[in-house]
């Protein structure tokens, strides 16, 4: 719901150590720091630092404040922000490095902390990456005139610093994600549209699936080449993975013996499925070797000669397997694939070297071409019990989207499987309400005892009621046995609490008093007719804001510029209105609100969904306000 605004360091050797994210956390905290005077102290720093979680496990107060005043004794000695920064980094230094201190076991360096992956940047990848690119979005109306790119510069990564590159690929991704009426496509575009199109990007990039923590839209205009490398490798692995579940390819349930399978197969990430898949094959072809990664397991091209032959017999060659030399079985296997229509993007090399993306990408192309597999009668049980109504898959996706771009340890690939150890659950309301766990009486998974995870969700639901959740008659037992009802409930409770905790915070709106429902919906109605416009709205269920021009209005009035009103239509038919919400998110997005409803959720008036929606936008228009009095108050100083 942040804005990500950059923040500009004089010392470029010294901006460099921070991605935008984290300056801006940090000087969020250093400015709160400020005395009635407007100042930092030296005998501030310590109080702030110690909020930091990287540290917090690391350094006491008094440790923290003993090593600041080795170099300055005075108390009173006033830190700009810049000079924080240095003391920040000397105190990273400063953190104990022996193996055996078990503080350090607790904690990473700074800059590796919930960081967005620092990609290490390997030729081949990005060589298959350019290929993918210009292959899906070669003949695009405004990409046309800079495609294809050559991989042998850094062509890709100059394009991707205008942010319509990275928006069009999130749509070939995941189709319908953004609607490219809201991206700015000029040929040259000015500060301000570069970072609504890096906003709209990164917000929708977490909408559909990426970890991005730790980085801001100035990360991405300075060009940054492992941060942007490290989303294009997030997006385009989206993309290849994106039918690799049960419900999208229900056939899966073949590779399942029993509802014990069947339970094991929901929870399974589509890297563990595609393993999953080969070995099947391999077995039903004699070979005995289990496959357990993408790397060395299948250097020596063993693996693929036999799953082709499985998928593919027409297009087989006993050469293959009687080749001796890696290389020129891997150079057999593509042929072999290229006979059977599968496009790729690797070489020969990077299946001798053991190239993990690479060769994930190629077996799940592989997959998508030829699966090899039938759903069965007998298996049509399975397949009818995992089918949902579309709300509650919409729901489930919500919720699953929300939790992962909270930068929790865990990825949820299932949210209904992967909530009933409970271990989920507490990492998000640990990073909701800090410091409500106890880790203690809490088992991490792997758990193969089953009162360890009902003491794991007793735990959960206890935090609820502490929270002033509504659980009456609920149990950990409940969550433990997947109760999906009882689960959305509670999971709408915490996101709720979440979104509320963060408007209280805005204390300039609040004063620290606690924000109810019914404060965000008259807020939404007042700064709606403080522009002169007549539309309100009377609950977050009424039925008159499916056609989506209270929100457009509400959007227009937040940030005046953002809404093209020669695109919205007057929202009266099923298509007009779809045009109209689809639109709204994406414009949300675009000023910067991390949300995760549908279109759907709009024309439908799902009312928890409007609820975030609308909150979503009272953050950003609040946390703008803030920051221009803010900015006003330095200027006077």
């Amino acid at each position: 719901m942040s804005s990500n605004e950059g923040v500009v360091v004089s010392d470029p050797g010294l901006q460099s150590q921070f991605t935008q994210v984290q300056l801006r956390d940090l000087k969020s905290k250093f400015l709160a720091a400020r005395n009635e005077s407007g100042k930092v102290t030296l005998e501030d720093l310590p109080g702030i630092m110690s909020q930091l979680k990287t540290f917090s496990n690391v350094f006491s107060n008094e440790e923290i404040k003993a090593i600041l005043t080795e170099s300055s004794p005075d108390l009173k000695e006033q830190f700009d922000f810049e000079s924080f920064l240095r003391a920040l980094l000397n105190l990273q230094a400063r953190a104990p490095t022996t193996s055996g201190n078990s503080k350090l076991k607790a904690t990473t360096t700074f800059l590796k902390a919930t960081t967005l992956l620092r990609h290490t940047i390997s030729a081949a990848e990005k060589a298959s990456y350019v290929a993918h690119i210009n292959s899906f979005l070669g003949t695009d109306k405004f990409l046309k005139d800079y495609l294809p790119l050559d991989p042998s510069t850094n062509a890709l990564f100059d394009l991707a610093k205008d942010g319509v590159l990275l928006c069009k690929l999130i749509n070939v991704a995941v189709p319908g994600t953004i609607d490219e009426r809201a991206i700015n496509t000029k040929k040259v575009l000015n500060p301000w549209e570069r970072n609504e199109n890096h906003t709209l990007c990164l917000n929708s990039a977490k909408a559909i699936g990426c970890t991005v923590v730790n980085i801001g839209t100035q990360d991405l205009v300075e060009g940054r080449t492992n941060l942007i490398f490290g989303l294009i490798s997030q997006i385009i692995k989206i993309q290849l993975l994106a039918d690799i579940n049960l419900r999208k390819t229900p056939q899966l349930l073949e590779l399942a013996e029993d509802s014990k399978d069947v339970e094991e197969l929901l929870s399974l990430s589509p890297e563990r499925m595609l393993l999953k898949w080969m070995n099947f094959h391999l077995k039903k072809v004699g070979y005995k070797k289990q496959v357990s990664n993408f790397s060395s397991d299948l250097k020596d091209g063993e693996a693929y000669a036999h799953l082709l032959n499985a998928l593919a017999p027409e297009h087989g060659t006993t050469n293959t397997l009687e080749t001796e030399d890696p290389t020129e079985r891997a150079n057999l296997i593509l042929e072999h694939a290229d006979r059977l229509g599968c496009k790729r993007y690797l070489t020969a090399k990077d299946i001798v070297e053991g190239s993990a993306n690479l060769n994930l990408a190629f077996v799940a192309q592989l997959f998508q071409h030829r699966n090899g597999l039938s759903l069965e009668n007998s298996k049509l049980s399975f397949a009818t019990m995992m089918t949902d109504d579309d709300q509650t898959s919409r729901e489930e996706r919500c919720f699953r989207l929300w939790i992962n771009s909270l930068g929790i340890a865990t990825y949820v690939n299932n949210l209904f499987e992967d909530v009933r150890t409970g271990w989920v659950l507490l990492e998000v309301l640990d990073k909701v309400s800090c410091g409500s766990v106890n880790w203690k009486q809490a088992t991490k998974p792997p758990i193969k005892m089953l009162f360890r995870k009902v003491e794991n969700c007793n735990q959960v639901i206890d935090i609820g009621r502490e929270l002033n959740f509504s659980l009456v008659n609920v149990e950990g037992n409940d969550i433990v046995q997947g109760n999906k009802k009882l689960i959305l409930a509670f999971l709408w409770q915490l996101m709720r609490f979440s979104m509320l905790r963060l408007l209280k915070n805005l204390r300039s709106y609040s004063q620290g008093k606690e924000v109810t429902d019914t404060d965000i919906l008259n807020w939404a109605n007042r700064k709606v007719s403080s522009a002169g416009r007549k539309r309100q709205m009377e609950s977050f269920k009424d039925k008159s804001l499916s056609d989506g021009m209270f929100f457009l209005e509400l959007l227009s009035v937040a940030e005046p510029r953002v809404v093209n009103w020669t695109l919205v239509t007057k929202g009266r038919t099923d298509e007009d209105k779809k045009l109209n919400a689809t639109y709204i998110i994406s414009v949300a997005r675009k000023i910067g609100c991390s949300i995760f409803l549908l279109p759907e959720d709009i024309i439908g008036v799902n009312q928890k969904m409007i609820l975030t929606l609308t909150a979503s936008i009272m953050c950003w228009s609040l946390e703008k306000k803030a920051k221009e009095s803010e900015s006003d108050k330095d200027k006077k100083r």
